[in-house]
């Protein structure tokens, strides 16, 4: 990862707190711990803590857990030749490096929390990465008259809600039966070759098999991530080995959408098809 024209702000003085109990550090120092996937260091090694943190499908980087962030810890030493990419494929990122007093301890990091001071900004280009299947659906209106009757066998043969199988379906194919994708997935629920077979579906492009094969997917996710839809929904986009190698959400601003457009649409979902309900119930009286 480069880091373009960092820029030096009023203020920007650290304290010999910063990072723990290292020597002062000049913000530029701090900021290469928290954005460099190479950085060199010379001097007295002391092991360091970053931790990369999500929050409403944003990244960002911290010395310590962000209170309302998801945060993953990363620890290296500052001797160390090599320093993880901690940001992932997201493109191009600016931001700001700010200081924040959290329980009486001066902590760093790139997302504005309150009492947070901005010290540096900064611009900086990720490395390419593999990028994951990007859903082919756009987010709209709940859609209910798609497939309502395959939508709730699969609900209860599977046990996963039919909100959240709709929700997955609206993501990847937006209901689109014949719904290929750059990376080979098809139907409806964009089930991947490999994955098609391990759920014995033998026409991808057949709605009832493709809802039934991604309800028992979806259910075996939930299961491993014990509830999780963010994680869940990570991994049905860029696979479980991903999600294991990063310990959450992949840094993939394609999997970062597609977890957002996946719990947006679930709720979407679960309003409508409540609404619905007491209609039907009405029109049946």
């Amino acid at each position: 990862m480069h880091v373009f024209c960092p820029e030096r702000r009023e203020g920007s003085a650290m304290p010999a707190t910063a990072l723990g109990s290292a020597p002062m550090r000049t913000p530029r120092l701090i900021l290469a711990w928290l954005l460099l996937p190479l950085v060199v260091i010379t001097g007295a090694a002391h092991a360091r803590t970053v931790y990369r943190c999500t929050r409403d499908g944003t990244v960002s980087l911290s010395t310590a857990p962000e209170p309302g962030s998801k945060c993953v810890a990363q620890h290296f030493d500052d001797d160390a030749a090599k320093v993880p990419n901690l940001w992932g494929n997201l493109g191009v990122v600016k931001g700001t490096l700010y200081e924040r007093q959290q329980d009486g301890k001066t902590v760093y990091g790139t997302r504005k929390l309150p009492g947070s001071v901005p010290v540096l900004a900064f611009t900086v280009q990720t490395p390419p990465g593999s990028p994951a299947h990007e859903g082919l659906g756009q987010l709209g209106p709940p859609r209910l008259d798609r497939f309502p009757a395959e939508f709730r066998a699969a609900s209860k043969r599977s046990g996963v809600e039919d909100a959240m199988l709709r929700a997955f379906a609206h993501a990847e194919s937006g209901f689109d039966p014949k719904a290929i994708s750059s990376k080979g997935a098809q139907g409806v629920m964009q089930l991947m070759p490999e994955v098609a077979r391990e759920y014995s579906v033998d026409d991808p492009f057949s709605p009832a098999q493709s809802i039934d094969g991604g309800a028992r997917h979806i259910k075996s996710l939930l299961r491993r991530y014990k509830g999780d839809l963010e994680l869940a929904a990570a991994a049905y986009n860029a696979g479980i080995g991903t999600v294991a190698q990063y310990s959450g959400v992949p840094p993939y601003k394609e999997t970062v959408a597609y977890v957002a457009k996946v719990q947006a649409l679930y709720e979407r979902y679960k309003t409508a098809l409540a609404k619905a309900t007491p209609a039907k119930a009405k029109r049946r009286r």
